[in-house]
């Protein structure tokens, strides 16, 4: 390279920032002696190494002159290799820059990448270069003309996410040739979003990441996508930041939002045997959690290996400058944090007043941006499900179970089904949080889809190549008599998938749809696809059930009709001032009022709620009348309709059982279909209204 010229530039921003003249570089490391730039030609060689001269705090920084966008680039950093004391320094392994905004590729596994001498053990340094294995980063520049476009920022209340991974959602589409993120928002997807009536879309990780050494050796790959090694880069199989920006330009257009699956939680270098690639050559002592008897040894609250360290300072930071760098250069809508318990967990244990807590909810970039946390991890106190502070939402596990063990017919399940159906005031009704905080769920990528919750008792994984031992034991699910597709319970399993996803979207709460279960999409009893990135994995397109998606799309239509199933105030049963009339009644079967005890009773499988616009809604909020919502996993059932005010009628709108019937005025006593749900609807009596 000619024309170089190098000075000590500014240690703010990180990472490659382009200037007028050339790029500046700022390096985070605490415990390196040096920090080294190596840059790249057009045919990949490492031509010029640069120390980088100067250093603030923690921060390496320069300034190279004579470089520009398009530039490659890597670091190495110098120190102790000391793994007993947590330092793994090793400067003949190029290193990725954590803010690396895109990269080359992705590594090519081979023992070089190991800081270590594989063989020995992880306390002799390797001394092989690992550059021709590592990518590089890649100077960008990151403007887009968004034509005006914003974050759409829609209220929970009205918000139906569903969760699809970038490639599994167009590879078997007949219609879509694209793949990557031109497929996701291309015209056939978005005209399929569109007519479902999904509000976002939840994608599985799109930041760069690696197939784990062990996958590839077997022939799989890492397919879900968590195991991340570059938090700001989009992953390179799926395209470009500007093929990011443009999705999600095109699904705002469509009034769709964009929130992504993100992993703060761990990286993909692993434990102390595996690869050096980033951050454990930059700074390991300071990314990672370390065992504080020895630190060569990493704290595993993720079950991946390794676990990143929020409670230092500078990675705190990184993981904040990223999610501000998605929504400001991205225009994504809020985010998925994948494990969140280990984000809050503090040396005294989970913290919801933490600092990645605190940090994010004073934030103004990030402010009014959609936060969805899986509430748990492997680590001590790791399940903290209603724990997280406002704003985050969560996944709410209790609710995919229930309703899953109510459907199949489980003895007792009925007191659990009108919580969940209410919005599990239990774990949420707390510090001033919304009823919108659980995120309803039958299925999501971990674990079957709703076809094959109705399908199979048992998983069948064993294409994962871990004797099929992996994924969740106990899944709840029914296979309805037999293992497996069977035509003869088409009919019955379809009816099942009718009532369950009606009783999603009748709910309290947030839901989310598992892209594909819309279509009857199966991926054959395998409830742990995260390594299948073939037909098991991809939606089946062909062979979608158009029928129920025509269900599911009537259900999300009657959802956003009716406030009264969107409401940000839990129902307690109180009364409201405009009538003295309770917003929540449960009842039995023959109309009467359901007691205490009654609850307790194992063979009660009827579930009958009277919803009402809750008490304490202001005036200013779209009211509702009455929905009387009933829910049927037992026998064939009459019940008394309840009695109405003057000048109004029941009127039966949604019957799961008989999905073609027309509404009608109500019988004052009607009956309930085995294993259904039954939805009424407190309407004005007109003259022209005749009973059947």
């Amino acid at each position: 390279m000619s024309d170089i010229t190098v000075t000590g530039g500014r240690s703010f921003p990180m990472g490659a920032a382009v200037t007028e003249d050339g790029v500046n570089f700022a390096v985070f490391s605490a415990h390196a002696d040096r920090v080294t730039l190596c840059l790249f030609d057009e045919d990949g060689r490492e031509d010029l190494v640069i120390d980088l001269p100067e250093r603030e705090g923690d921060i390496w920084h320069g300034h190279v002159a004579g470089i520009g966008v398009g530039q490659t680039y890597g670091l190495r950093a110098r120190g102790r290799y000391t793994p007993e004391e947590g330092h793994r320094f090793n400067p003949h392994k190029l290193l990725l820059d954590p803010y690396a905004k895109a990269l080359t590729g992705l590594p090519v596994w081979d023992d070089a990448l190991m800081g270590y001498e594989v063989g020995a053990d992880d306390l002799t340094l390797d001394p092989r270069d690992s550059a021709a294995f590592m990518p590089r980063g890649i100077v960008v520049d990151e403007r887009f003309d968004w034509e005006g476009d914003r974050l759409l920022r829609r209220p929970a209340a009205e918000t139906v996410f569903y969760e699809g991974h970038v490639k599994g959602l167009t590879a078997q589409h007949p219609e879509v040739s694209e793949g990557g993120f031109a497929g996701v928002a291309s015209d056939a997807m978005i005209a399929h979003y569109t007519k479902l009536g999904i509000t976002a879309l939840e994608l599985l990780p799109v930041q760069t990441f690696i197939t784990d050494r062990f996958l590839e050796e077997r022939g799989l790959v890492n397919y879900w996508g968590y195991q991340t090694l570059g938090f700001f880069a989009p992953h390179p199989a799926y395209g470009t930041m500007r093929d990011f920006q443009q999705m999600v330009k095109r699904l705002h257009g469509a009034g769709i939002e964009v929130i992504l699956d993100v992993v703060y939680n761990h990286t993909a270098e692993g434990n102390e045997l595996g690869p050096t690639l980033s951050f454990r050559g930059l700074d390991n002592a300071s990314y990672y959690k370390l065992d504080a008897v020895n630190a060569r040894h990493y704290v595993n609250d993720t079950g991946t290996g390794n676990t990143l360290d929020l409670t230092q300072p500078m990675v705190l930071r990184m993981v904040l400058d990223s999610l501000r760098y998605w929504v400001e250069v991205g225009h994504v809508d809020g985010f998925r944090f994948d494990l969140a318990s280990v984000l809050g967990r503090e040396p005294g244990g989970f913290d919801p007043n933490g600092g990645f807590f605190r940090a994010v909810r004073q934030d103004p970039v990030l402010a009014g941006v959609k936060l969805i946390a899986e509430p748990w991890d492997i680590g001590p106190g790791g399940y903290q499900l209603g724990s997280y502070p406002p704003p985050f939402m969560e996944w709410n596990d209790r609710y995919r179970d229930g309703a899953r063990r109510f459907w199949r017919g489980d003895a007792g399940r009925a007191p659990d089904m009108a919580a969940r159906l209410a919005g599990s005031a239990g774990e949420f009704d707390h510090s001033g949080r919304l009823a919108t905080s659980s995120v309803n769920m039958l299925t999501a990528h971990d674990g079957f889809t709703l076809t094959d919750v109705v399908s199979y008792k048992r998983r069948h994984n064993f294409d994962n190549g871990e004797k099929g031992l992996d994924g969740h034991g106990e899944n709840y699910s029914d296979n309805m008599g037999q293992e497996g597709p069977s035509e003869a319970l088409t009919d019955a399993r379809a009816s099942r998938r009718r009532a369950m996803m009606a009783t999603l979207l009748l709910s309290q709460g947030v839901p989310l749809i598992l892209a594909g279960d819309e279509i009857g999409n199966s991926q054959g009893g395998n409830n742990n696809a995260y390594n299948q990135d073939n037909p098991v994995g991809w939606i089946d397109w062909e062979g979608a059930d158009w029928n129920f998606f025509d269900w599911t799309r009537r259900m999300i239509a009657f959802r956003k009709a009716h406030p009264a199933l969107r409401q940000v105030r839990f129902l307690h049963s109180r009364e409201r001032l405009i009538d003295g009339t309770p917003d929540l009644f449960w009842h039995k079967a023959d109309g009467t009022p359901i007691q205490p005890g009654d609850w307790s009773d194992e063979a009660l499988r009827l579930v009958i709620a009277e919803v009402r616009t809750a008490s304490g809604t202001p005036e200013y909020v779209d009211r509702d009348g009455a929905l009387l919502l009933v829910l049927n996993a037992g026998a064939a059932e009459e019940i008394s309709m309840p009695e109405t005010p003057e000048g109004t009628i029941w009127c039966r709108e949604i019957d799961s059982a008989d999905p073609s019937s027309a509404p009608r005025p109500a019988l004052e006593a009607e009956t309930v279909a085995a294993g259904s749900v039954t939805v009424f609807i407190l309407q004005p009596s007109t003259s022209e209204e005749t009973l059947p």
